[in-house]
């Protein structure tokens, strides 16, 4: 336990049993140092503590909370600032609690026992928290009231003031409970501290009374109690400096309360508000921003709540999984990517959680696949200022169709004016009301009527004027406010179009400007303004940032972005007195790690961003993006330098000024330097671009394509699949997007759908909205009790789910048993079909068997209450049963698949005829309610069951005839005689010393997890039918779970937090045991308890390694997905293991030793990364490398990746291994770039 004095000037730390430590912290140098350090009991009494003062010195007990008094300046000694300490003391088998005042005497460096406070009559104390601003006054909470203590005279502690909890409402008032109906009710009580207590491997006595020290407590529902007695749980100060403090708490019965403190003449004056809001009880509240306060849930979802009039208000949850108690991973029916179904926390709170990689999208719509030979979609405006879209515009082709967003799409591109037999290239509002669309022959100004647009003319048809090239064919073009760029390849022509109003509702198309290109232009991107910038103002679009190099004085309406074949990218501006001037360039010249050359550098799109500083995003046809910065200083990069200063010239040239038509042009073609910006070369030589990062996020082209229309938002770049870039980070930092490769995408935003984003794949039509409010990308059923098992069963497509902790119905008409095994619907989390065990019968296990042609689920059961195994390892005097279910299904008499097959030819125009898509956001429910209908009844049915000695902890299939169970630390094996899963026989059984936690088996081999041996190799002999123990654990661990990842190695986690991979291959020669021990390959500590481990398909390539074949390593990259494993923890976390080569992890071991020291990347209170990732790791043995921090990697920019590869060897973290020869040679970057991207390209 750690506490802060208000001053910030003392720590107080305690451990768990019998020691404190203060700390004085000074200021030096502008840094906070400890200047003094003491212990009580002093350090040199240790465990030796005399019986003479150990009632009144020694802290002999438990610590439950502790903190600062503050004094006022009058009680400031002469000699320096002695703080008082307040600690709740708990000493070992006393019935109250202790309040106990600590002064630390700075000049004589000592710590006395001020005095002592215990109300014998009162109930027991748990918490003490000082009052801010009120010298001299805490609170002490206790079991049903709280007590506000004058402890000004610290040898005479007294309570002024009484606040009786069992007095305060339970209710809110009703329009209260109709803001908040999305709170969590109910309570956990005697396990909230289960997590905290697993991992530290620690026993809270408040909550541990009716509990036995047993080290498997964290599965059981031994000694959840619920009692009547209210007590705080959390609670928090409002902040700032606030004349009369308040706080708001949360009861234990989930209400949350307001304590206001203010002076009157009589004393200090405690006013205790009525319930403001009513949920689960809260862990810890957290008071922000005046107005917020944020309650975490133990084992649920917690909430973020507003006051708002007096009241408290629910404003969106706070997601928590935690604790994940099973997972299973499944490629998923028409998902296309590995998800996770987990059972995550605790009755009442448990749910069924879907689990996916990446930011998460909600399906709103989807059409079927009837829109072959899309090239391009777009949404549109009606007015500039306007909040939403208005058009949808989808270019096939040889067709363009528009379609207009609202509660219905319908095809309105008559009523628009767009030219309906061409494919559009591009297209975009111009000015209000007047739309552009560019298509291979001519650029086409429309001004819709009324019938596409409540804006529209009140004409009968819309207003279109056309602006034909000569002798030339547009090949792209991109439209942005009054301003019009095209570009043509042959010859290498950019146009520069303007629009000008003739009359009230006319205007023209006209020519400013064009320039002949040296080179193809390749992509074009016109910055859109923000909607607060005034229409002709002109900007300096970096502000006072002049340091940057964009010359002054430019309009953002005439900036645009091109790349070109060279190639290169280029900021361009069109200025009021017809000049194209060259602002930036960018060349791009790219090689792999052996010096050749990239092939398909040629930019497909670019973009201009503005977030603290000016750069342009770049994505190549070869699938990489690229991020230019405009320079900050006068200095490129060392490394590129010498390619960058080999692009001399920009590629716009001016043309011959005897070509008709021709504006006058005043461009400047001059040689520049790198280093030369545009105010030091008279604004005529262009500022060179700086290459800042490089990422490969495909093998495809990638598509640029903003949220909003501003140079802040984050981007959606587009290649083999969807991915979300912030543009606010430093470098390159995308997360992928969960949903399936697209080609196409655009935002849709509607007042229905304010978030709609449209994507295009397989030829058909996806809205869907991203949440971006959810920190996780995961979907929540309530299934009732706590879900502690689960499993797919691809036949149904169904889930498999056992609960416990079961309301049982009182008068008999519900729920018979605490727990059951149901098949759930993985699309709504609708319950199917319920098996509930026999009364007093609690699932423990499951697995899905498979007998001839039919799977069946073997469950595993304890008859009886309390903890299956005692604290010594050994199993409890029980009895459990194995039974054996078939899952079997009767069709229905519905024909709706014949309704079905017709309903794609419905589909003959996008979006428009869809009867049960006119409303966006029901849509989805319409369609999972189809095909709800289409499904078949499903259902269990008993073939077997038989009684065993203990607890049916483990079971799992074996071969293709037989299953494994374990009771207690016996091991069965069964079989099915002729395939017939109601002839289910024993053909053997084994012992091992203490319980067994866990079965996995690979072919012939199996591998038992026990509760103190640790791993265990077994085999079966068919012929003797007897099991044969070949290897065992060399240490002993407690097992949570285990996986073999081939028949020589398995992966185990142990409930201390530690991850270890162990073989078979090489045993130790001179082991002294008869039996051969398991050797211990590589292992990690992860802090955390893990509960669950399972195989994942995770393949560690990126789709371009198949085709840079010519790239280092690129021949060595192998599927090893069958050897992935997946991990879930008891605080929610999930974990990904992936095996790499020798050659891979020498490589990155060098790079994590150089991370974990350099300043950008190190832990951030300095910790030994190597220590921490070592605990509980064998001298000698290898360390699973940290995913986490190798991440960081990628983040950093190119500069910054090179001067953490250039840190010497002799900088690396203690204790790391110096054996590898890679370290002591230059590493170069893009070679652990690609390796780290191929893993981030796997895990997202």
């Amino acid at each position: 336990m750690l506490t802060i004095d208000s001053l910030g000037g003392f720590i107080a730390v305690s451990a768990y049993k019998d020691r404190l430590a203060l700390l004085s912290i000074s200021m030096s140098a502008g840094n906070d140092i400890v200047d003094k350090k003491l212990f009580y009991p002093p350090e040199n009494e240790g465990n030796t503590i005399n019986g003479w003062d150990i009632h009144r010195n020694a802290v002999s007990g438990t610590i439950w909370s502790m903190c600062f008094i503050p004094k006022d300046a009058s009680q400031h000694s002469k000699d320096g600032y002695s703080p008082v300490l307040a600690v709740v003391l708990n000493r070992n088998g006393a019935v109250l609690n202790q309040l106990l005042l600590l002064g630390w005497n700075t000049r004589e460096n000592n710590i006395s026992v001020l005095s002592r406070y215990t109300d014998e009559a009162g109930p027991i104390a748990t918490n003490i928290v000082e009052v801010p601003n009120s010298f001299g006054f805490a609170l002490l909470f206790r079991v049903g009231d709280a007590l506000l203590m004058d402890l000004r005279d610290t040898q005479s502690p007294s309570c002024v003031y009484r606040i009786d909890l069992s007095i305060l409402p339970n209710i809110m008032q009703q329009d209260s409970v109709e803001q908040s109906y999305r709170g969590l009710d109910g309570d956990d009580e005697g396990n909230f501290n289960v997590a905290a207590c697993a991992l530290l491997e620690l026993r809270d006595s408040r909550m541990e009374i009716n509990k036995t020290d047993d080290p498997m407590s964290v599965d059981n529902d031994y000694g959840r109690t619920a009692s009547s007695l209210k007590y705080m749980c959390s609670w928090d100060w409002e902040q700032g400096d606030l004349l009369f403090p308040r706080m708001i708490f949360s009861l234990n019965t989930g209400g949350l309360f307001v304590i206001e403190m203010s002076s009157s003449p009589d004393g200090i004056r405690v006013n205790v508000s009525d319930c403001l809001y009513r949920g689960a009880p809260c862990n810890k509240l957290l008071w922000v921003g005046g107005e917020l306060i944020a309650g975490l849930v133990e084992m649920g979802d917690g909430t973020v709540l507003q006051f708002e009039r007096g009241r408290l208000l629910y404003r969106s949850p706070i997601q928590n999984i935690a604790p994940i108690l099973d997972m299973s991973v499944v490629d998923y029916h028409n998902e296309k990517q590995d998800q996770m179904f987990a059972c995550c926390g605790m009755a009442p709170e448990g749910s069924l959680r879907i689990i996916r990689s990446g930011i998460n999208v909600e399906k709103l719509l989807s059409t079927a696949p009837t829109y072959q030979g899309i090239t391009g979609t777009w949404a549109m405006r009606m007015n500039l200022l306007d909040s939403y879209h208005s058009f949808l515009v989808l270019s096939f082709v040889e067709e363009t169709r528009v379609l207009s967003v609202g509660l219905s799409f319908s095809d309105v591109t008559d009523a628009v004016g767009f030219q309906p037999d061409v494919s559009t290239l591009a297209c975009g509002l111009v000015v209000d009301r007047m739309l552009v669309q560019i298509y291979r022959n001519a650029v086409r100004l429309c001004a819709p009527t009324e019938g596409a647009h409540s804006d529209g003319l009140r004409l009968p048809a819309p207003i279109c004027i056309s602006w034909f090239p000569e002798n030339v064919s547009i090949s792209l073009g991109a439209v942005g406010h009054n301003l019009i760029v095209i570009a043509t390849s042959s010859p290498c022509l950019l146009y520069i179009l303007g629009v000008r109003a003739v009359s009230s509702h006319h205007y023209e198309l006209y020519e400013m400007q064009h320039v002949r290109m040296q080179t193809e232009v390749s992509c074009i991107s016109i910055p859109q303004r923000c909607l607060d910038c005034q229409s002709h103002t002109s900007v300096d679009i970096l502000g006072s940032k002049s340091d940057f190099g964009l010359p002054r004085g430019v309009q953002i309406d005439r900036t645009f972005v091109i790349g070109t074949h060279e190639p290169s990218v280029e900021i361009l501006s069109f200025t009021p007195e017809n000049v194209v001037r060259v602002l930036a360039s960018g060349a791009i010249s790219l090689t792999d790690a052996l010096g050749t050359a990239v092939g398909g550098c040629v930019p497909q799109d670019v973009r201009l961003v503005l977030v603290d500083r000016l750069y342009v995003l770049s994505g190549l046809r070869n699938g990489m993006l690229l991020r230019f910065e405009w320079p900050v200083s006068c200095t490129a990069f060392p490394s590129e330098s010498t390619t960058q200063s080999t692009s001399t010239a920009s590629s716009l040239a001016a043309m011959n000024t005897s070509l008709s038509n021709m504006a006058s042009l005043s461009f400047i073609r001059q040689q520049y330097c790198g280093w030369e910006t545009s105010e030091t070369a008279g604004g005529d030589v262009p500022i060179h671009l700086q290459l800042i990062a490089i990422r490969r996020i495909g093998v495809t082209p990638v598509f640029l394509v903003p949220l909003h229309d501003s140079l802040d938002a984050d981007i959606i770049a587009l290649s083999d699949r969807p991915w979300l870039l912030q543009t606010a980070r430093h470098s390159l930092s995308y997360a992928s997007i969960s949903f399936q490769p697209a080609t196409h995408v655009t935002p849709v935003r509607s007042v229905d759908c304010p978030k709609g984003i449209l994507f295009v794949a397989e030829s058909s039509l996806h809205l869907v909205e991203m949440v971006h409010s959810k920190r996780l990308n995961v979907q929540k059923f309530q299934l009732g009790g706590t879900p502690r098992k689960v499993l797919y069963h691809s036949e149904s497509r169904l889930l498999v789910v056992m609960r416990t902790d079961l309301k049982i119905s009182p008068s008999g008409s519900g729920l018979l048993s605490s727990s059951d095994v149901c098949l759930v619907d993985p699309l709504s989390g609708s319950l199917i079909k319920s098996y509930p065990f026999g009364p007093g019968e609690t699932g423990k296990s499951m697995q899905l068997v498979k007998v001839g042609n039919e799977q069946v689920l073997v469950v595993g059961t304890s008859q009886s209450a309390g903890r299956p195994i005692m604290p010594s390892g050994e199993a409890e005097s029980s009895k459990g049963s194995l039974l054996v279910l078939s899952i079997i299904h009767a069709k229905r008499d519905s024909s709706s698949n014949s309704s079905n097959s017709g309903s794609s030819s419905q589909y003959s125009s996008p979006l428009r005829d869809q009867p049960s898509c006119s409303r966006l956001c029901g849509s989805l429910d319409d369609d999972i309610c189809d095909e709800l209908k289409e499904w078949k009844e499903w259902k269990f049915q008993q073939v077997f069951q038989t009684t065993l000695p203990g607890a049916v902890l483990a079971v799992c299939p074996y071969l293709e005839r037989y299953f494994l169970a374990s009771a207690g630390n016996i091991l069965y094996v069964y079989g099915f005689l002729n395939d017939n899963p109601q002839r289910v026989k024993k053909f053997a059984l084994g012992k091992t010393r203490f319980t067994i936690t866990c079965l996995t088996t690979r072919f012939n081999r199996i591998a038992v997890g026990d509760c103190r041996d640790g791993i265990l190799f077994y085999s079966y002999q068919e012929d003797l039918r007897k099991l044969e123990q070949l290897y065992c654990d060399p240490d002993q661990r407690l097992v949570a779970d285990c996986n073999l990842m081939d028949l020589n190695t398995a992966a185990v986690a142990d409930r201390r937090g530690h991850f270890a991979v162990l073989s078979s291959k090489n045993h130790f020669e001179d082991n002294a045991s008869p039996e051969c021990n398991l050797m211990l390959n590589c292992s990690f500590y992860i802090g955390e308890t893990i509960m669950s481990i399972r195989k994942g398909s995770f393949t560690f390539k990126l789709p371009a390694d198949d085709v840079l074949k010519h790239c280092d390593g690129a021949d060595r990259v192998v599927d090893l997905s069958n050897n992935s494993i997946v991990a879930s923890t008891l605080l929610g976390g999930v974990m990904i293991f992936i095996p790499i080569s020798r050659e891979e992890y020498e490589l990155l071991e060098a790079v994590q030793s150089r991370l974990v020291v350099h300043p950008l990347t190190a832990p951030i209170l300095g910790n030994d990364h190597s220590e921490f990732r070592g605990r509980r790791s064998r001298v000698g043995v290898p360390k699973i490398l940290d995913g986490d921090m190798l991440a960081q990697f990628l983040e950093l920019t190119s500069m910054q990746q090179e001067a953490v590869l250039a840190l010497p060897f002799g900088f690396s973290e203690r204790g790391m291994s110096s054996s590898s020869t890679l370290p002591h040679t230059p590493i170069p970057v893009n070679q652990v770039v690609r390796l780290l991207e191929r893993v981030h390209y796997a895990l997202n």
